[in-house]
């Protein structure tokens, strides 16, 4: 039990530093990474494919990489958007890395890149635990999954800097408990910000790339008080260990016409970038 346990922190140990070289990179080139995590079917595609289009009309340069078991079918859809989008196939594995994310984006990832989305695997249990080197991490949950949910996730939505309601539109059909809701989430990452969206009907369209664009410009993003407890402990090798992770982790697995966009799909997680 032991060795479990020590190999949890070492895997966890290795993404730590990962992460925290492909942050500084990131900055040094200034781009910023926001890195997306929900559940199976919360539409955060939809959502994102409106956000990359609006980015489009504003002339904000972006991309986005979307990380997936199986199957092409997030990229082909932000790909319509005409942004840079890549598929990465994680061949099983239920959460993206720093060090998968990083070869993906090298070589690849446009040198003008303002903003680069990352659309993470549906799923609130194993990515929370895994810093991707993103600057904004964003919880999204659709008012059909119960007001419950961030209770039920404590560590995907306390060490959330940005939580987005997504099928706003049939929100009274489900009796979605607003107010409920917020509480929860404010039981649990207390002062995070709780913004509201329909993909449908565009209703909170372009709150995210606002968001994404003020973290960019140097507004410090809400810092989780998850994140606060465990910021400056160290590991065995001295890197610190920074936020978006968690020491409990368990780092096995869990069980049309696209524009000028630069589509590309992965074999797996341990595929070179490909142009």
């Amino acid at each position: 039990m032991c060795r479990v346990v020590d190999l949890q922190q070492a895997v966890l140990a290795k993404n730590e530093t990962t992460a925290h070289a492909l942050r500084t990179g990131m900055a040094a080139r200034g781009t910023t990474v926001i890195n997306l995590l929900s559940s199976p079917g919360s539409g955060k595609t939809a959502l994102l494919e409106g956000e990359l289009l609006l980015a489009r009309e504003r002339g904000v340069p972006v991309a986005a990489l979307t990380a997936d078991l199986a199957t092409e079918n997030d990229a082909r859809r932000l790909a319509r958007s005409g942004v840079p989008v890549k598929q990465v196939l994680t061949d099983g594995l239920c959460h993206l890395e720093a060090d998968m994310l990083g070869r993906h984006l090298e070589g690849w990832l446009p040198d003008s890149t303002r903003l680069v989305f990352v659309e993470n695997v549906g799923n609130l249990v194993c990515p929370a635990s895994y810093d991707l080197g993103e600057a904004l991490r964003v919880v999204l949950a659709s008012v059909t999954e119960g007001e419950d949910k961030p209770l039920k996730y404590p560590t995907a939505f306390g060490l959330a800097q940005l939580v987005v309601v997504t099928k706003t539109d049939i929100a009274d059909a489900v009796g979605f408990d607003e107010p409920a809701f917020r509480a929860h989430v404010e039981q649990v990452n207390p002062g995070v910000e709780v913004v509201l969206t329909s993909a449908r009907r565009g209703e909170g369209l372009g709150v995210l790339l606002d968001r994404a664009m003020a973290v960019a410009d140097g507004e410090p993003a809400h810092e989780p008080v998850m994140g606060r407890r465990h910021r400056g402990h160290h590991h065995t090798d001295g890197s610190p260990q920074t936020n978006g992770s968690h020491p409990h982790a368990h780092p096995h697995d869990c069980a049309d016409d696209p524009g000028q966009s630069a589509y590309v799909t992965s074999a797996g997680p341990s595929a070179q970038p490909r142009a």
